[in-house]
């Protein structure tokens, strides 16, 4: 008996293999998605500090090597690594526990956020507030670009695969999944011939695990086999696109909760290379396509999930309150924002489970693997450049009032109106940058004082 609760013969054997029982890993895991806050970087530093260092669950070559796997898997790389390791720990149970609780506050309070700014937005404080932190978030995407540059660019070919990726984006419109299908193809076959260019660290091997407690065998449950991948399957994509199904044959295919639900499961499917790079793909299509959001919105969103614990994708919960609230049909606008909220967050992360779940046993046997290795390091070049496209696309959108779309001979971008300049916008993005690379600023302190700092602005009649 272990929490009041019987456990099989297996269990009762991993239990005490590694010692760590499931109303512990509550607590452990509640604990990281407390703390966080900071992107996908910070995100999976705390969970390192926590597992690896502190708590010993995992080594550091395990630890690498399924943080490699998630940033391979479309979704956030940070809440589908906690998910994975709790599976390790605890099974289907444990997977469900990890994952579930690092998206609960950021679901609570992107929900609350969401809700003020539908409310108060406009009035001028809050609208002030947003104002600061819209220009802000320049900087912070700044930063990611710089940060998984110098993980990802070290060689030559990665720097050129990195540049190509921000040109075939940016000038051209090349669809994103095309860009990193192509990366990872192009780095799977340079690694099967051998290039050094071509090789990502983290894949150690199995014996590095002696000091850990989950050790360096491979758990009972960890096991491939095909028929616990086809139900792992059918649970899963029922659970996932039978609500999705079933809103379309409902609603018809042009209502809102049906445009929300299809739009959101399909970039569920194809947006590989982290938080940021998937930030790209909404932007493109909430902004451009189905005119949910404006951009400066989209920024207010990414502030708002850059500010509160959880994965940065939240945003998404963000642009599903907005595109529901407004056009609620018969609901009241708030309880439909609500709703379109929750139900981007819900075919956002439902897959996040299935690839996990599906997927884990057999990349516990691809530990050490060099096609795998390779084809990681190209995609995270590539995503260097996919996400340089969102900082350029932010910046065009929020320090230049005006642009001019620019099309024929293949190119269809948009380029800004230098006359155009919003100057108070510019001036709290310097400043953010300034704090962030000059006085090593932490995030929160810098968008709490670019919030205050667009305050200041309005009370002085600047805007």
């Amino acid at each position: 008996m272990v929490d009041g609760v019987a456990l099989s013969r297996t269990e009762d054997r991993e239990l005490a293999a590694h010692g760590v029982s499931i109303s512990e890993a509550f607590g452990v895991w509640l604990r990281v998605a407390c703390l966080s806050f900071g992107g996908p970087a910070g995100q999976i530093a705390v969970m390192h500090k926590i597992i690896v260092e502190e708590k010993k669950w995992v080594s550091e070559s395990r630890f690498m090597h399924a943080l490699n796997y998630c940033m391979l898997l479309p979704g956030p790389e940070a809440q589908q690594l906690a998910t994975y390791i709790g599976w390790l720990m605890h099974r289907t149970a444990g997977g469900l526990m990890s994952g579930g609780l690092f998206i609960l506050p950021g679901v609570i309070a992107i929900m609350a956020l969401s809700i003020v700014y539908a409310e108060w937005g406009k009035v001028g404080f809050v609208s002030a507030a947003f104002f600061g932190l819209t220009a802000a978030v320049l900087a912070v995407v700044v930063e990611a670009v710089m940060r998984i540059g110098k993980r990802g660019l070290k060689t030559p070919i990665m720097r050129g695969m990195a540049a190509a990726a921000f040109v075939a984006i940016f000038f051209f419109a090349v669809p994103f999944p095309v860009i990193i299908v192509a990366a990872a193809l192009i780095g799977y076959a340079g690694a099967r011939m051998g290039s050094p260019a071509f090789v990502a660290s983290g894949h150690g091997e199995p014996s590095q695990d002696s000091d850990s407690l989950l050790g360096s065998e491979l758990p009972e449950h960890a096991q491939p086999s095909l028929g616990r991948a086809l139900r792992i399957s059918a649970v899963w994509l029922a659970l996932w696109l039978v609500p999705v199904a079933a809103i379309v044959a409902a609603l018809g295919p042009d209502n809102i909760y049906a445009n929300i639900a299809v739009f959101f499961s399909k970039m569920a499917v194809v947006t590989f290379g982290g938080a940021y790079a998937v930030l790209t793909y909404v932007a493109q299509q909430a902004v451009q396509t189905y005119h949910w959001v404006s951009p400066a919105e989209m920024l207010n969103g990414l502030g708002m999930a850059e500010t509160t614990p959880g994965p940065l994708i939240m945003v998404l919960q963000f642009v599903g309150f907005m595109a529901a609230f407004r056009a609620p049909g018969a609901l009241p606008p708030l309880l439909a924002g609500a709703l379109g909220g929750l139900l981007a967050t819900w075919v956002t992360f439902a897959p996040c489970f299935l690839w996990i779940f599906l997927g884990g046993p057999y990349i516990e046997r691809l530990r050490a693997n060099k096609a795998l290795s390779g084809a990681l390091a190209a995609i995270t070049a590539a995503v260097v450049g996919v996400v340089l496209n969102l900082a350029v696309w932010f910046a065009i959108h929020t320090i230049f009032r005006n642009s001019v779309a620019v099309r024929g001979y293949g190119l269809s971008f948009d380029a800004p109106l230098l006359s155009s300049v919003d100057i108070a916008s510019l001036a709290v993005a310097v400043a953010a940058a300034v704090a962030i690379f000059r006085f090593k600023a932490g995030m929160i302190q810098t968008l709490g004082g670019s919030c205050a700092a667009g305050v200041a602005l309005f009370m002085a009649g600047a805007i």
